[in-house]
């Protein structure tokens, strides 16, 4: 996909991955930018770098998981701006805990956020891009949406779920010019990860290079993008030895030592 003056919508684009992917569009050449994120400061802040660029931005302050106020949001910013041609889905929530040490509000958080929040804003989008037969979306998943891992179970899960849905949309949507595409970064060092106990031997990437990879994999019309040597090979051990490789996950988690015992060998009934 050529970029050069289109209009892009990011979600969570007032801090990390997003606010690094609407930099670096507007640094190779879109012509507009809609920045959507719950902090209407953060989006304004963002807002007036990407001005100081002479790029044209308007801000949505949403919170994804509202649904009524993200249709009457989407609908009016199609009116005022024109057709959209990428969607980039990056809005998450991480919470890191052990499995049964979960609470059932923060299980539904990560979903309502990282899942049906992409949707309904998919859903709205997509329909546009149907009928005017062109458009992009990118869904931002994460090296866990192909490899899941001890204390992330929620946030696997809803990654894992965007990589398949991603998939099916791109079947599904091809037969009208929509593209879409999965962008799959590592542990990489945002505020979202700030409070997170990293996993041992895993090198956190930045941001920028985030952004660099989904402008390269855009215009390649990758179908899925990686991001560092490191998710290649995590992702290759993965279809080669995915035994071992949950073993090396499960030394490499932040995991007390009676806690680790306890998943690798559950007690028989």
């Amino acid at each position: 996909m050529n970029i050069q003056g289109k209009t892009a919508l990011v979600t969570g684009a007032s801090r990390g991955i997003g606010r690094a992917i609407a930099l670096e569009l507007a640094q190779q050449g879109v012509k507009r930018l809609i920045l959507v994120a719950r902090n209407h400061q953060r989006l304004a802040d963002v807002a007036a770098e990407i001005e100081a660029l002479g790029v044209e931005t308007a801000i949505l302050p949403l919170d994804l998981s509202q649904p009524v106020q993200v249709h009457i949001a989407i609908a009016q910013a199609w009116r005022t701006h024109g057709p959209i041609h990428l969607l980039v889905n990056c809005a998450g929530v991480a919470q890191q805990v052990p499995f049964l040490q979960s609470k059932l509000v923060n299980v539904q958080e990560e979903i309502a956020i990282n899942l049906v929040g992409m949707y309904t804003i998919t859903y709205l989008i997509a329909r546009r891009m149907a009928a005017q037969r062109e458009g992009k979306i990118v869904n931002v998943s994460s090296l866990m949406g192909k490899v899941a891992a001890p204390t992330m179970a929620t946030y696997s899960a809803t990654k894992f779920a965007i990589v398949g849905f991603t998939q099916a949309l791109r079947g599904e949507l091809e037969a009208h010019n929509v593209q879409v595409t999965a962008l799959l970064p590592s542990l990489t060092e945002t505020d979202m990860v700030r409070d997170l106990q990293w996993f041992r031997w895993v090198m956190p990437t930045t941001p920028q290079k985030v952004a660099r990879s989904l402008i390269a994999g855009l215009y390649k019309d990758s179908p899925e993008i990686f991001v560092g040597w490191q998710s290649h090979l995590i992702a290759w051990c993965n279809r080669i030895a995915p035994r071992l490789l949950e073993k090396v996950l499960l030394m490499a988690a932040p995991l007390p030592k009676y806690e680790q015992k306890t998943f690798s060998r559950p007690r028989q009934a």
